[in-house]
C-alpha cells in the first residue's frame, strides 16, 4: 500500500469544498479492483453521491494493488466539463501515480475538480458548511 499523507489530502477535500456546493470524496482501496470504474460507480452510489440537488459530486477511486484508479462525477459536473475534462485530469494524476506521488496525484485531482466545481457550483453566503471531508480506505 502507497504511502498517502491523509491530513494533506483531507486538507485539499477542504480547501475546494470551501468554495463549491460540491462534494468531493477520495476512496482508497485496499484490494484489487481490475476496472476501477465500475468500482467507483458502485461506491458513488452506495455513498449516495447521486443524490445531491445539483448532481454535483466528485469521487476520486485509487486502487494501488491493481495500480489503476478513476475519477468520475454526477450528472450535473460532466455537463459542465465533458470528457475531455476527465481525460485530462486522469492523464495528470496518472504522470503522479506512476513517479509514485500519490498525494501528490490525488491533491492535483481533487484541486482540479475543486477549481471546476467552483466555478460552476460556488457556494453562496447562505449555503450551509460542507461536513467532515472524506479520504476513506475500502476493503
Amino acid at each position: 500500500m502507497p504511502r498517502i499523507e491523509h491530513k494533506r489530502v483531507l486538507a485539499a477535500i477542504r480547501a475546494a469544498e470551501a468554495k463549491t456546493t460540491g462534494e468531493i470524496r477520495v476512496l482508497i482501496a485496499r484490494h484489487k479492483a481490475p476496472d476501477p470504474v465500475a468500482a467507483a460507480q458502485r461506491y458513488f452510489e452506495r455513498l449516495g453521491m447521486a443524490g445531491s440537488p445539483h448532481r454535483n459530486g466528485v469521487l476520486i477511486f485509487l486502487a494501488p494493488l491493481s495500480r489503476r484508479f478513476a475519477v468520475i462525477g454526477d450528472t450535473g459536473v460532466h455537463e459542465k466539463c465533458g470528457d475531455v475534462f476527465w481525460a485530462d485530469l486522469a492523464k495528470a494524476m496518472g504522470e503522479h501515480f506512476r513517479r509514485k506521488a500519490f498525494t501528490d496525484g490525488l491533491v492535483h485531482g481533487i484541486e482540479q475538480a475543486g477549481e471546476l466545481l467552483a466555478k460552476n457550483f460556488p457556494r453562496s453566503p447562505d449555503d450551509a458548511p460542507a461536513g467532515a471531508p472524506e479520504a476513506s480506505e475500502v476493503d
